[in-house]
């Protein structure tokens, strides 16, 4: 931070002298001006160049609030309107400065046009160079706040839904040991623990994994991926909670096709899928699983004849902790989270996930990745050699 700062400092003083020079009638960059010297054209172009080079949106003003020069990021990102400034409270900034003579500083949340629907956050510095002149430097902290938001969010609803768990295990305790004289109590009471504490493992479980998937680059760190592997795994995982409800699992498509990522965020997603059509379908029916080449992706569809989703609860299910059914979640032991990490896995992977459903009708999630092309006589990683796909 300190030395881009220096850098900045120092491109100012030559973007400052550069512009000094070109005002000087006459300048030429030599000992001194002679009568049969012609007029020097003015030298922007050294200034234009490092204003393009400096780091974030920068604006040259002229005459407190012309624009006579603006890095191709500003203009591309609205903040100039042929030679002014789009936004009156950057101009007022910039007059701020011209009026003390020092450098001026504002934080600014503005809504930007045509609609004005979309927010910014900028960070805006007036530099006077001489009067008359302001040097904009802009930086655009709006992804940086949100993020910033969504962390906030994101711990303050974990601290809510660990007390939940943890408040429920101390409470059963409680029980347990007023209880202690009555073997059937204190099975109820203990069977009642074991569930809250599985639902407490589940949770730091999921927290875990959203983690990971923040430090973990699938398109940088990853490799050639099975999908019939891939979908085996996951199957297999959940056969036991499948088997003891009677869901019975089918998965169909052709075979050999093949993802580029990280194994276990794929199994993971898939797995989470899978997970939430077993514990929302009713008991002694089917969850299907298609996989299938479309264009350039592809496609892993789980399909379940489960309860269903309302139309409109389907644009927040993949928020973090959002639950469409918070009773039938506390019985489940669901985290709220399953599908955010579904969400987050395919969009670090360069694809994304779809729902459809009808209330009562059941739900399809289509994870869409990009098909990975397999160069001829290239081995597969050893867990990917499998035969068929998983049923």
């Amino acid at each position: 931070m300190e030395t881009t700062l220096l850098l900045v400092v120092a491109a100012l003083c030559v973007v400052s002298a550069l512009l000094y020079r070109a005002g000087r009638p006459g300048s030429t960059g030599t000992a001194g001006p002679t009568e049969s010297d012609p007029p020097a054209p003015p030298r922007t172009d050294e200034a234009l160049e490092l204003i393009r080079a400096l780091p974030g949106l920068v604006v040259l003003l002229e005459g407190g609030e012309t624009v006579s020069m603006a890095s191709p990021a500003a203009e591309d990102f609205g903040l100039v309107r042929r030679d002014a400034l789009t936004f009156e409270e950057i101009a007022a900034v910039a007059r701020r400065a011209a009026a003390t003579g020092g450098i001026a500083v504002a934080e600014l949340y503005l809504h930007r046009p045509p609609l004005r629907k979309r927010h910014l956050d900028l960070r805006v510095r007036a530099i006077p160079l001489r009067p008359g002149r302001i040097l904009l430097l802009i930086d655009d902290l709006t992804e940086e706040r949100r993020v910033e938001a969504v962390r906030r969010d994101f711990v303050a609803n974990v601290s809510h839904e660990l007390k939940t768990p943890v408040g429920a295990i101390s409470l059963l305790a409680e029980a347990l040991m007023s209880a202690a004289s009555d073997p059937a109590d204190v099975e109820h009471f203990a069977i009642r623990m074991l569930a809250e504490a599985e639902r407490l493992a589940n949770l730091i479980n999921d927290v875990i994994d959203l983690s990971r998937l923040q430090g973990e680059d699938p398109l940088t760190g990853g490799e050639p991926q099975s999908v019939d592997s891939v979908v085996a795994e996951a199957v297999d995982h959940l056969s036991s909670a499948a088997e003891a409800r009677g869901i019975r699992i089918f998965v169909g498509g052709p075979p050999g096709l093949m993802v580029f990522g990280m194994r276990h965020q794929l199994v993971t997603a898939v797995r989470n899928l899978l997970a939430n059509a077993i514990a929302y379908s009713p008991e002694h029916t089917n969850v299907a699983v298609a996989v299938r080449a479309r264009e350039r992706f592809v496609e892993i569809a789980v399909k379940d004849q489960g309860i269903g989703i309302a139309e409109a609860e389907q644009s927040r299910i993949f928020e973090r902790f959002y639950r469409v059914d918070g009773a039938r979640s506390r019985i489940t032991g669901g985290t709220g989270l399953g599908l955010a990490i579904v969400r987050n896995v395919c969009r670090n992977h360069g694809g994304d996930v779809a729902v459809w459903s009808v209330p009562g009708e059941g739900s399809t999630f289509t994870v869409q990745l990009p098909c990975y092309e397999q160069p001829a006589g290239t081995p597969l990683p050893a867990h990917d050699q499998v035969e068929g796909v998983a049923q």
